[in-house]
Formats: structure tokens, sequence, C-alpha cells
């Protein structure tokens, strides 16, 4: 579905890919620890935000 790295998702698009809940999604963006970006009061979510938290954890895990 997202093939282009600079793709954005909404918050509810990121709790689909990462099959987390409401408030996960926005505690990691708050913390900083998913990097997001705001218009108005909407966060924003690169696709390549994705692809980084999740290599980080997975090499975390290691």
């Amino acid at each position: 579905m997202f093939e282009n790295p600079y793709d954005i998702l909404s918050p509810e698009e990121a709790m689909d890919e990462l099959r987390i809940g409401k408030n996960s999604i926005y505690e990691l963006l708050n913390s900083g620890k998913l990097k997001g970006f705001k218009v108005g009061r909407n966060w924003k979510i690169p696709r390549k935000s994705i692809d980084n938290y999740i290599d980080k954890n997975i090499k975390e895990s290691e």
C-alpha cells in the first residue's frame, strides 16, 4: 500500500501498521520515540518514521 518512503500516514493508519492502540500511538509521538509532525492539531507520520521505529526496536531486542 505504501511504497513511497515519503508517504504520510494519519495516526489511525500508523496504529493499524504497528497494531497498537490510540493511547500508545500518541504516547510514542509525544515522547519523540516515533517521529511525526503536526498540521494544525492533527499529527502526520512519515512512512519512513514507522520503518525507522520498527528497525530500531528490532535491533534493541536482539
